[in-house]
């Protein structure tokens, strides 16, 4: 028997995990002051590239000593150069609860071969955190995007360590508290919570981070792309604006639009407060049906941005069959796009519930949700 379809439709379906939803205001025309057909080091290009900077770190609150730049290649490029840059000084904790901590920890073994001891958790759970030497270097990221499970604080890691903390935070920031003096090393992209453009990352150093950059050399080459000390100075340009390689303006245009929407929906806690709303709507259905439930089996661990959830009922008899059937149930009708699991993690469902997200397409998405998994139900038995 066909179910009935909820009345109401989300006005926005995107709830993909990155590239993310834009800002409800979002318009091609607020675009039109980039400086297009221009140099990006010509003074206008400059001045957008240091205001990008300068306004990332009043939204986040990041510490004036603390330097931030735009580097190529998302997230990726921007954790990678700080690996490559700073490792191998002294031993390294690699620490890995989803998909992306496990690159990172095949970089660190298996590419710079580097002395290093590795902790990981099962999808769903994290790493005892306190349990690390934090005498050595660590890396690790504060929100797993593939699995939900996102730090608690940062209450764990001392003041007095003695190696850096190097932490992927691109489905943290802008949505997550960051303790500033607790990471040495944090970085994100463009194109997560403020549901920018692809391909530029964001690398912010502490003033103990500098310290390494400048007194340790590593035994590998470096590729152009990864310096970021010259005559064992820092390159200071690189964060003023003046970018190791080409960046798109029309990009950085993009961000700078966002960043503005982002200051007038409250800042760093307007942005908290929308993730977090968006997020209990989801917990809020999740209790109400007992077919389905939350991929992170602690709730202090539960990410805000990427909701991992996955389907509880004895009645399924294939469960990545099952989910990919109901995504796609989800797909067709244009209620929400893009919000399959990722390929690494168990069958299930990811929501983005970050601040460019409304609520009221959250709330006007599950009962399509709800829908999709009585249908999909409904034919599973009827070709059994």
């Amino acid at each position: 028997m066909a179910m009935t379809t909820p009345a109401t439709r989300p006005a926005n379906p995107r709830f993909s995990s990155g590239p993310c939803a834009k800002p409800p205001v979002f318009d091609l025309t607020k675009l039109a002051s980039a400086p297009l057909g221009r140099s990006h080091r010509a003074a206008p290009g400059k001045a957008k590239l240091l205001e990008a900077i300068e306004t990332t770190r009043d939204v986040l609150g990041v510490p004036d000593d603390y330097k931030i730049g735009i580097v190529p290649a998302s997230d990726t490029g921007a954790y990678e150069m700080a690996m490559w840059t700073m490792l191998g000084e002294r031993p390294v904790e690699m620490v890995a609860w989803e998909s992306f901590g496990a690159g990172w920890v095949t970089d660190a073994v298996k590419q710079l071969k580097i002395d290093h001891t590795v902790h990981t958790a099962e999808y769903g759970e994290i790493v005892d955190m306190s349990a690390l030497n934090y005498d050595n270097d660590v890396c690790f990221t504060w929100n797993g995007t593939t699995s939900g499970v996102r730090m608690p604080n940062g209450d764990m890691i001392p003041g007095d360590r003695k190696g850096l903390t190097l932490c992927d935070a691109t489905s943290a920031a802008f949505a997550m508290d960051l303790p500033w003096d607790k990471l040495d090393v944090t970085t994100f992209s463009w194109q997560k919570v403020l549901g920018g453009e692809a391909a530029h990352g964001m690398l912010i150093l502490s003033p103990r981070a500098v310290e390494r950059l400048e007194s340790y050399t590593p035994a590998w080459p470096l590729p152009k792309i990864f310096r970021l000390t010259k005559g064992g100075k820092l390159i200071d340009g690189i964060f003023k604006g003046e970018t190791i390689n080409t960046p798109s303006m029309l990009c950085v245009e993009d961000y700078l639009v966002a960043l503005d929407w982002a200051k007038s929906v409250g800042g760093l806690k307007g942005l908290i407060a929308r993730a977090d709303a968006n997020a209990g709507a989801v917990a809020d259905f999740v209790a109400a049906h007992d077919w389905i439930d939350f991929l992170a089996l602690d709730p202090a661990t539960r990410s805000n941005t990427s909701v991992c959830l996955k389907f509880s009922d004895d009645r399924i008899a294939d469960g990545p069959a099952f989910a990919k059937a109901v995504a796609k149930r989800l797909a067709d009708e244009n209620v929400a796009l893009d919000v399959g699991a990722y390929r690494d993690a168990p069958a299930g469902l990811r929501i983005w519930c970050g601040g460019t997200v409304e609520t009221s397409d959250i709330d006007a998405m599950l009962p399509w949700l709800a829908w999709a998994f009585d249908t999909e139900i409904e034919a599973q038995m009827a070709s059994a």
